[in-house]
């Protein structure tokens, strides 16, 4: 027998100078683990996390330093609705920061994204429930980019650091 599937796109929540990273995981225990990962790749970072429980309590787990990070976190995470799935923003970091960090994290399963750009979630829903299909992150490309262009892109990614001149 078939199950109807819905198909729902959902809005994230990102705070002003935030970045947001969603991602899967398959334990209750990935709520201190990526808090740690966080607090340890970056002394000072801001940030609030919201993992979404699959089974027992089914709660929204969470977890930060930073209250409008969480509860634009938690927000996130219950609008999303699908189990296992943590939402982590965070402020004066960056995701490239703490990225591999976080891909190593035991029970992290998969990054859908990582970005300040404004992100939309694709969500199915079953009669079991609700899982991401993937993320609309950012807008749809529309040239391609120019010897000008690449020569701003190289003198950008020096001037910030991330490259030696």
């Amino acid at each position: 027998m078939e199950t109807p599937i819905r198909i729902h796109v959902v809005e994230m929540i990102l705070p002003e100078k935030s970045n947001i990273i969603i991602g899967q995981t398959h334990f209750i225990k990935s709520v201190e683990d990526i808090a740690e990962t966080v607090v340890t790749s970056v002394p000072g970072a801001k940030f609030g996390l919201a993992f979404n429980e699959a089974s027992g309590d089914r709660l929204v787990r969470w977890d930060g330093n930073d209250r409008e990070l969480v509860d634009a976190a938690i927000e996130n995470a219950r609008r999303i609705g699908a189990g296992h799935v943590f939402v982590l923003l965070i402020r004066d970091a960056w995701p490239i920061n703490i990225l591999n960090q976080l891909k190593m994290v035991q029970e992290v399963a998969r990054i859908f994204c990582a970005t300040a750009n404004p992100v939309q979630v694709i969500v199915a829903e079953t009669g079991q429930g609700r899982g991401v299909l993937g993320v609309v992150d950012g807008y749809t490309v529309i040239g391609v980019e120019s010897e000008e262009d690449k020569r701003r892109r190289i003198e950008f990614l020096r001037k910030i650091g991330y490259k030696r001149a």
